[in-house]
């Protein structure tokens, strides 16, 4: 009998060995040396919490690991895209959140709950290699829905948790593109498509539309939106605020001269980000306004690099979502818009990337109303100097940039569990 007794006993702690031992999270590693496909990754983390299953997000850990549970299905899914992942039991798992957990740790495990509702404010004509978000989205494998002033006029933002703008210009100047290409066949057919659509919805002017626009969007971000804009979507959507009410455009524009003296009727209340800026008034430059540091810089492609700031995980968790990375050194890329100057940006705007011997600023974010935005200045982190009719980007050959993985923080930064304030 004792020997009898004896043996269930072994057997019962054979049992719960293995069951401890048992796989019960896939963790998602975004370290630079262990992950193959750091652009994939987020996509595998959308596509799990499409599921409606809950994902952690280890902030800090091993570049910002995702936690995912564990199922056979998952595990096949990561081996389709190439994703790196390791399997965990639940001794280790519970080891892992211990040690996050430690007030002597900068890292936090915030969870995330539910796959946001991507929206790309996009022109019909555009093409998905147009723009790196969309680009980087179609990699990733992750769903988003286009939609242009029509949608934004009528309403449709709400239906939206995150919205991303495109290359847009909101002061109905046409990109300021008219000295170098306003006998360029796309340039004459994107305007008549502008001017048709302003005319279709009620308006005289493409400029007044695009104000209307970028009002829509203000509201829609107050009201608890998450904005996400590159490039010259970022300038051109704040000085479109501060003008309202004002003609800055020229008669090639909009049939009309500006108004004069318009500089000093310019709001800077009205803005997001951006204050003291001086707008550009000949029409022959490429430039909307002081704020761009384009042709301020002093800086060779060699040696151009932002350095992403370091945040506290548990006390700051936003802006360390945002920042998540597998290096703190980002390489520099151009646009329209390829910098935003320091003294021109907001007080309560939060530099989260900047390149400081040059005095510039980066990746910026902010919150308006009960909502969020990020400015992301540059055109394509993986093309230093994209120009119009250039060869798309092929991320494939740049499964880990860290430039992109900016952006996709910002698509998975609207699954986060909100915390409840404290009454």
């Amino acid at each position: 009998m004792y020997l009898y007794i004896m043996k269930r006993i072994f057997l019962f702690l054979l049992l719960l060995i293995a069951l401890q031992a048992k796989a019960s999270y896939i963790l998602v590693p975004m370290d630079a040396e262990t992950q193959k496909e750091h652009l994939k990754a987020y996509g595998i983390t959308y596509w799990v919490l499409e599921k409606h299953l809950k994902v952690k997000w280890l902030l800090n850990y091993r570049g910002g690991s995702f936690l995912l549970p564990d199922s056979e299905e998952i595990r096949k899914e990561c081996q389709i895209r190439g994703v790196s992942f390791e399997v965990l039991s639940n001794a280790k798992t519970e080891e892992i959140l211990n040690e996050i957990s430690s007030p002597s740790q900068n890292m936090e495990a915030v969870v995330l709950e539910k796959a946001p509702r991507i929206a790309v404010y996009a022109p019909p004509t555009n093409q998905p290699w147009d723009d790196a978000v969309t680009m980087v989205l179609t990699y990733a494998e992750i769903p988003y829905t286009v939609i242009y002033d029509e949608e934004v006029l009528s309403d449709q933002l709400l239906l939206y948790d995150w919205l991303h703008l495109h290359h847009e210009d909101f002061t109905g100047q046409y990109g300021k593109f008219y000295r170098a290409y306003r006998s360029a066949p796309w340039y004459i057919e994107n305007k008549k498509n502008a001017e048709a659509l302003a005319t279709k919805l009620g308006y005289q002017k493409v400029s007044e539309e695009k104000r209307d626009v970028a009002l829509k969007i203000r509201d829609y971000v107050i009201g608890g939106g998450f904005m996400f804009a590159m490039c010259s979507a970022t300038d051109s959507f704040d000085i479109a605020l501060a003008a309202e009410g004002v003609d800055i455009c020229e008669t090639m524009f909009d049939g009309d001269p500006s108004e004069p003296n318009y500089q000093s009727k310019i709001d800077y209340n009205k803005t997001f980000a951006f204050t003291n800026f001086i707008l550009e008034r000949n029409p022959m430059v490429y430039e909307f306004s002081s704020i761009d540091m384009t042709t301020k810089r002093k800086i060779r492609k060699e040696v151009d690099y932002f350095s992403l700031m370091d945040y506290s995980a548990k006390w700051d968790p936003i802006p360390c979502m945002l920042v998540q990375n597998h290096t703190a050194l980002v390489k520099g890329f151009m646009g329209q818009t390829t910098a935003f100057a320091r003294d021109q940006i907001k007080a309560n705007v939060l530099v989260m990337g900047e390149n400081k011997a040059n005095g510039e600023a980066r990746y910026i974010h902010g919150i308006k109303g009960k909502g969020f935005y990020t400015f992301y200045a540059g055109h394509d982190p993986e093309d230093y100097q994209h120009r119009v009719g250039d060869a798309k980007t092929e991320l494939a050959l740049h499964p880990n940039s860290p430039g992109y993985r900016l952006i996709l923080n910002n698509v998975l930064f609207p699954a986060a569990k909100k915390k409840k304030k404290k009454t």
